[in-house]
């Protein structure tokens, strides 16, 4: 017997060992951090051309001028974001029956009054449910090209961090914005990014306020009601 339990034990261990979500990694947290441009290389003594214009010495065409298009270049991204949510559902149902019977007048049965032979049944449900959400958010935030495509298109990522005296706040951006987008003064709307990931959170004692406890969301979980 023990050591069919062994066996037992080991074939079980086995068999989730070999289960493809036993080797499944987990998904990789998305960082934010600021991305920064790759290091130009110092030239050699043998490679000077003896000419004035060096096109790794940060050339910028004229109709480029100083826009953001090169892995590591900061842009500001416009937050203003502003989301409203309505529903509204209702469902009503009835049902009613009703059963008569009549007894004969001679027999066995003729003792029977014809109003203990009736029955009726009726049931009835009525329901409502109404849920909105209004939700913005304004604000800029800097962040930096992490990534040109062939396509035109770049991924931007960054966040702001601020240490305030009743705790900390930080918001979170990343997506993909077009070069095109960004205007003369390295801007971009929100509303205009890709695949964008917003985050606005913080930690501190009016977070902490703002939350129902422990206890409390445990009673929750475990009331019928």
């Amino acid at each position: 017997m023990k050591h069919a339990t062994l066996l037992g034990s080991a074939a079980i261990a086995l068999a989730i060992t070999a289960s493809p979500t036993a080797h499944a990694k987990k998904r990789p947290r998305e960082t934010f951090a600021a991305t920064l441009p790759a290091a130009v290389p110092e030239p050699s003594p043998g490679a000077a051309n003896g000419s004035i214009f060096q096109a790794s010495a940060g050339y910028a065409a004229l109709h480029e001028g100083s826009r953001a298009r090169s892995v590591g270049d900061p842009l500001t991204i416009l937050l203003i974001e502003s989301t409203t949510t309505s529903k509204s559902v209702s469902s009503k149902s009835d049902k009613g029956g009703n059963l008569s019977l009549t007894p004969p007048s001679t027999g066995p049965f003729s003792f029977l009054s014809p109003d203990a032979l009736k029955a009726s049944s009726s049931s009835s449900f009525n329901g409502k449910g109404n849920a909105g959400q209004t939700s913005s958010l304004a604000a800029t935030l800097s962040v930096t090209i992490a990534q040109v495509r062939p396509n035109g298109t770049a991924l931007v990522k960054g966040e702001k961090r601020m240490l305030l005296s009743q705790g900390r706040e930080w918001i979170r951006f990343s997506g993909i914005v077009r070069l095109a987008d960004i205007d003369m003064e390295n801007r971009v709307l929100s509303t205009q990014v890709a695949d964008a990931h917003i985050e606005y959170t913080g930690k501190g004692a009016l977070q902490r306020s703002s939350k129902q406890g422990w206890l409390g969301r445990f009673f929750n979980m475990i009331s019928p009601f």
